[in-house]
């Protein structure tokens, strides 16, 4: 079934909530290839040749070389990158180049490390940094299939498959949903700096330091760098995992892309995922607010850190609410509710109840543990195929299934809904079939929740 595209009013988001939580079939999805006139498509619809490498100031100046000042005193407050970019970019020193070196720990303010470019400094503090070199990466359009959701002239909404990343990143140059918009959007192909690795794993970040590629070769030939900027600067606005399926928002020109980064920072997003977790939550509702940092031992996870025990800690709220129940709980459907979106807040905040998702080896939610907790409440005939289901889940079971937001230019109330995949429908119909009927279950021994 392809994914459900709606401007209502948000009752619709329950009601499209309902719905989907109520399938018992596969859906089967529709992948579409279409090719929607994308905004500038006329400029950038014949390929250009390759174009004449960058300055070398561009990638050089500066790089590895200590800088150290104190921000003058009396000066008012300013956000690190913006305060380091004003003094290094005379010197073909980018800001986002500046932001990879504070994410990769090559900036300190008074001494201590920071790691968030919105980092607020004043007067009398004393910043070092190092630029670090960076690498060029670059993307080329490629023609994979997308499901788009919904498009007009600003914006698409797609539903991304589990198992793409979204951007690239060493190590995952092609194969990317930035490779496939570009197709898309009839871009042959741009250079941009490499993220720090560490985003490979990690691509969803906080909402706080919403993403922008700085690009610094296109191949559009003679076209002016400020339509350069325009076309290819917007875009991606927001991540999910490499394991996550579902719903995300991709700007096409500067204005919505601010528009839309506002309201992500404002936290005015409607966002809904559905996950299958490794036993059931206590209590099936509740609001979790535990701040969310890097796990010291494991750069490629985080970790929920009640309390000020972790330096670098964000805040972190989510509401969850358990809408079914298997195998007398040892699985459960979730609904979460996002009102931050911290790195990977989803995964921290269910191994932080000690329940993480089926699926997700990173936190736990191992396929022992999985089949520890069902096959104790399974009859023994279904054991063998609890098994084989169990040993071909291969990503942590979470899906974006409903996006709201205004739109960014008309204002207009925007909400879109997509059914879980084929992977994720197949564990949560083998659940239901397996799971015991008792007193207060539906015919197909699942007890279920409404609002």
């Amino acid at each position: 079934m392809a994914a459900a595209a709606t401007a209502a009013p948000p009752p619709a988001i329950a009601t499209a909530l309902s719905t989907l939580l109520r399938r018992r079939t596969n859906c089967i999805h529709s992948l579409r290839a279409s090719r929607r006139r994308c905004i500038y498509s006329d400029v950038v619809a014949e390929p250009a040749p390759a174009p004449a490498p960058a300055p070398p100031s561009r990638r050089g100046g500066h790089a590895g070389t200590p800088l150290e000042e104190a921000v003058p005193a009396g000066e008012g407050r300013s956000r690190v990158d913006s305060w380091i970019s004003a003094r290094l970019g005379g010197g073909g020193v980018s800001r986002a180049r500046v932001q990879a070196s504070i994410r990769a720990g090559l900036v300190a303010v008074n001494g201590r490390p920071v790691s968030k470019v919105s980092h607020m400094v004043k007067g009398g503090d004393t910043i070092s940094c190092t630029v670090s070199d960076l690498t060029p990466l670059r993307a080329e359009a490629e023609d994979i299939p997308l499901d788009i959701v919904y498009e007009d002239e600003h914006l698409l909404v797609v539903n991304k498959p589990a198992h793409m990343v979204v951007h690239p990143a060493p190590g995952n140059a092609n194969g990317t949903l930035v490779n496939a918009i570009l197709h898309h959007c009839k871009i042959s192909t741009f250079t941009c700096l490499a993220r720090n690795s560490i985003d490979d794993e990690c691509p969803e970040s906080s909402d706080d330091d919403v993403d922008v590629f700085d690009v610094d070769q296109f191949t559009i030939g003679d076209v002016s760098s400020e339509v350069r900027e325009a076309i290819v600067r917007p875009g991606i606005v927001h991540r999910l995992d490499k394991g996550t399926s579902g719903l995300l928002v991709v700007a096409k020109d500067e204005h919505s892309h601010a528009q839309l980064a506002e309201q992500f920072k404002l936290h005015t997003i409607s966002r809904v995922y559905l996950s299958l977790t490794c036993g059931l939550p206590s209590p099936y509702s509740a609001r979790i607010e535990v701040p969310i940092s890097r796990d010291p031992n494991n750069r490629i996870r985080m970790v929920a850190a009640p309390g000020s025990g972790h330096r670098y800690a964000k805040d972190a709220a989510s509401r969850y609410k358990v809408r079914e129940v298997f195998c007398g709980g040892g699985s459960a459907l979730v609904e979460w509710r996002l009102e931050t979106g911290r790195t990977h807040q989803i995964r921290a905040h269910a191994k932080y109840l000690g329940n993480p998702l089926l699926g997700d080896e990173t936190y736990g939610g191992t396929k022992s543990m999985a089949l520890s907790l069902l096959r104790p409440k399974t009859p023994s005939k279904y054991h063998g195929d609890l098994s084989s289901l169990i040993s071909k889940i291969d990503r942590p079971c979470l899906h974006a299934a409903l996006l709201g937001f205004k739109h960014p230019h008309s204002g207009k109330a925007l909400e879109f809904s997509c059914p879980p995949p084929d992977d994720f429908t197949e564990v949560l119909d083998e659940l239901r079939r397996v799971t015991p009927t008792s007193d207060g279950q539906d015919s197909d021994g699942v007890a279920q929740f409404s609002d």
